[in-house]
């Protein structure tokens, strides 16, 4: 593993937010992408956060494909339901904003759905659909990859659909929210990018070669002679569950609102490998008010006793208690709010770099944390 380097949080998201305002977004939206990207190492999974800032987002605004002052624009309300065109507006604050749209409809309507197309890039889908549960409610927010297709369906020989994240967040009580948020694929391509830069192996069943056969060098991937698995792995360990949810995706947030789709008749004309581009992002965003239907009081009561009573299952192993998604991701941010983001030393040598053609000074390391 690569030494890393710890930096405070917030001034990690002060120098990602003036990063963007200098590429002329808005400082507003700004701000919340920057906090959206920082979640990413915030909660340790830095495959979703500054590894990408220049590798992923700032390539947009150099090959203008993001819209760096825009604003989203309705196409149709109908009350609980609506359709935006993002207007190739920055993800990392799009998505925010669409959840923060369906919960103004649900609580209204009780129910909120927004379909997005035009989009870019979100970073974690769970950064964005826990906004809902700020306000009580259960929020659900999916995308497709537009037009870049990575993942082949099971039995096939082309790329055809993209990694198509989802994930929901709902109130779990007094603690930390629930929160689903996972590709539909064994792992997300960050996770591959990540362990291909620290020579590290990936775990058999995430990569495979034209004939099937397990690989485990994820260099093999961008190499071209590996291919990207759904989850469930192989066939017969449930890889049609992970590319039926996929599948799920691309009809939610892709063909709903007229968004890039991966299965384009241009699909067919790949080699096997990536194809395509990540353009015209399609978003599905849901947001449910559990108090529309029943006392709200009840529904938090009953939450708080469900996962108490999932977090006092006896565990196998004590030294491994029980857990949920979203407590552990909470726990780490907790941690490095107190002690620091922990940041792999290449990429803080790419935020140094940055900062330097920018001419201002990087985020520094807390003293002693390097």
């Amino acid at each position: 593993m690569s030494p890393e380097i710890r930096v405070g949080y917030a001034e990690l998201v002060a120098f990602t937010a003036g990063v963007f305002a200098v590429r002329g977004v808005p400082p507003t939206h700004a701000e919340l992408a920057a906090e959206a990207l920082c979640h990413g190492d915030l909660t340790g999974h830095g495959s979703h956060g500054l590894a990408n800032l220049t590798r992923l987002y700032l390539p947009l605004f150099d090959d203008k494909r993001v819209e760096p002052a825009t604003e989203l624009a309705v196409v149709a309300d109908r009350g609980a339901a609506v359709l935006v065109d993002a207007q190739r507006g920055l993800g990392l604050w799009v998505a925010s904003e669409v959840m923060d749209l369906a919960v103004r409809c649900a609580a209204a309507y009780g129910i909120g759905m927004v379909s997005v197309f035009n989009a870019t890039h979100f970073g974690c889908a769970g950064f964005h659909a826990a906004r809902a549960v700020d306000h009580q409610m259960i929020g659900l927010l999916a995308a497709n990859c537009g037009r870049q297709r990575i993942a082949r369906p099971p039995g096939g020989r082309l790329a055809m659909l993209g990694t198509n994240p989802i994930s929901v967040a709902a109130p779990a009580g007094d603690r930390p929210p629930y929160v689903l948020d996972m590709s539909t694929t064994v792992a997300p391509t960050g996770r591959v990018r990540v362990a291909a830069r620290a020579g590290e192996p990936v775990p058999e069943g995430w990569l495979a070669d034209d004939v099937g056969n397990p690989v485990t060098d994820p260099a093999a991937f961008d190499g071209g002679t590996a291919h990207l698995l759904w989850l469930g792995s192989r066939p017969e360990t449930g890889a049609f569950k992970g590319y039926g949810l996929g599948l799920l995706v691309e009809i939610l947030a892709a063909l709903l609102p007229g968004a890039g789709r991966g299965p384009e008749p241009e699909a067919l004309n790949g080699d096997g490998r990536p194809s395509g581009r990540d353009d015209d992002i399609g978003f599905f965003a849901l947001a449910v008010a559990p108090g529309a239907l029943r006392p709200s009081g009840d529904f938090l009561a009953e939450a708080d006793e469900l996962f108490g009573t999932l977090l006092a299952c006896p565990p196998v192993d004590p030294a491994s208690p029980v857990r949920y998604p979203g407590l552990v991701e909470a726990e780490r941010a907790e941690l490095h709010r107190r002690s620091g983001v922990p940041l792999a030393a290449d990429v803080y040598a790419d935020l140094a770099a940055l900062a330097g053609q920018l001419g201002v000074a990087p985020p520094e390391p807390l003293e002693g944390a390097r």
